[in-house]
């Protein structure tokens, strides 16, 4: 009997074995965005309120029925030479007639979701950067930002290869139109 020489790992494969091995502490999130590993502290109380006020709007609002799922992992596509990405939004919404998050595992596929949702907290260069490339790599159609730093809220949209086409922003305290399938203004008034 011969035995079978094991090939060996590439870079990738060795990088998402040992990320998804990873046993973080309690609440804080573990990220495999673009070859890198990121890991993040448990979000403040003004994060979550800020979360809290959009989904309070989308779910009562929307045209269409919506689910929210707060800090469901997704896998996305891959920036050239990294594994497939693994990045946790805030928020992701998708129509309710789907069902997406009924027996998802720890990390679904992103098919299906309508837009996802970030508030910027300790590394608002990712939100604004990284995170809008993975997004829209994968298709993602809106990518709604909070951005606490700037004091505005983004509609990214219409992705494209590495970055969506189409931005829309407004301060604190104005409304954001957001399209189908949501077709309503976002209230921003208490961001303020």
């Amino acid at each position: 009997m011969t035995a079978m020489a094991h090939e060996p790992l590439t870079q990738e494969e060795v990088l998402l074995e040992g990320f998804l091995a990873l046993d973080t502490p309690e609440g804080f999130r573990a990220e495999l965005v673009e070859g890198e590993i990121v890991v993040t502290p448990p979000p403040d109380g003004d994060h979550e309120d800020y979360i809290g006020l959009i989904v309070t709007q989308v779910i009562r609002k929307s045209r269409t029925d919506m689910q929210f799922s707060g800090n469901k992992g997704l896998k996305l596509g891959k920036a050239e030479g990294c594994p497939k990405d693994h990045v946790i939004p805030d928020g992701t919404f998708a129509p309710a007639v789907l069902r997406l998050y009924r027996g998802a595992a720890p990390w679904m596929p992103c098919q299906g979701v309508v837009m996802v949702l970030e508030v910027t907290s300790t590394k608002p260069k990712a939100d604004r950067e990284v995170k809008r490339r993975c997004y829209a790599r994968a298709g993602i159609p809106h990518y709604l930002l909070v951005d606490r730093e700037t004091s505005e809220v983004t509609l990214l949209s219409n992705p494209g290869q590495d970055d969506y086409r189409k931005r829309s922003s407004v301060p604190f305290g104005e409304p954001l139109t957001l399209p189908e399938p949501f077709a309503f203004d976002l209230e921003t008034a208490d961001f303020l």
